[in-house]
């Protein structure tokens, strides 16, 4: 029975006394941007420790500020806690989606403790190594998911800020590499450059109306955001 004034917790809490914890979260944040690294986060929390959390929910409905307090909470309290980093030309190589899950695997498999259930965000991801459901909107109903969403999120925007200063033309502090209007009047300007995903249509787009040619090979299949297809990506920011 999942007790409703557990709140977030609840599912974790329900798998716990039936002995199938450690109960682990994973997220990712990212996925719809057309520039930086696509990071993926795990985490699994100590059974009962929901007092230390206060406030833990979906990353993007948190301020900057209550993420950045959170991540501390997170890396201090968890059982357990990893973060991988996918850059650009491996998401160009793999395609988002296929880079995504294969982030989500990386990410259960380091964790020091071996969960005894996964939860994931909104889809299934198959080839975790302990048994595994997908929560819609996990990242606002299971405390261990919006861990893992925040430890991705923070992860990726310090990433982002700290690429600003390398490419200060792009303003990659402010819109964190996702397809604002900003960033396309930049893009227009500019061009891309290496650190944008070469297998997204607006990014291709904006190279050849200046006549700039992509610094990797895109291996991508087709359908899973190429280049060449029509529909490209969900720009939503996650």
């Amino acid at each position: 029975m999942i007790r409703r004034s557990s709140g977030n917790w609840a599912l974790q809490s329900a798998l716990d006394r039936r002995g199938l914890g450690p109960v682990a979260g994973v997220d990712e944040a990212g996925r719809g941007a057309c520039a930086g690294p696509l990071v993926v986060g795990a985490c699994a929390l100590k059974a009962g420790d929901a007092k230390r959390f206060e406030g833990l929910t979906d990353s993007k409905v948190l301020t900057e500020a209550e993420r950045e307090r959170l991540f501390d909470v997170i890396t201090r309290r968890a059982m357990s806690w990893s973060v991988v980093v996918i850059d650009a030309e491996d998401v160009d190589r793999l395609g988002v989606h296929v880079a995504n899950l294969e982030g989500m695997r990386r990410a259960v498999a380091r964790l020091s403790v071996h969960p005894g259930y996964v939860l994931t965000d909104g889809f299934r991801v198959h080839g975790l190594p302990s048994p595994s459901v997908a929560v819609v909107k996990g990242d606002l109903v299971a405390a261990c998911v919006a861990a893992a969403s925040v430890l991705a999120k923070v992860t990726r925007d310090r990433i982002m800020t700290s690429m600003a200063e390398d490419f200060p033309q792009y303003g990659f502090d402010e819109h964190k590499g996702y397809s604002t209007v900003d960033h396309a009047a930049r893009l227009a300007e500019h061009g891309p450059c290496a650190e944008h995903r070469w297998s997204y249509a607006n990014v291709v787009g904006a190279a050849r109306a200046l006549g700039l040619r992509s610094p990797r090979t895109v291996t991508s299949k087709p359908g899973l955001f190429d280049a060449t297809t029509a529909e490209v990506v969900d720009n939503e920011e996650s």
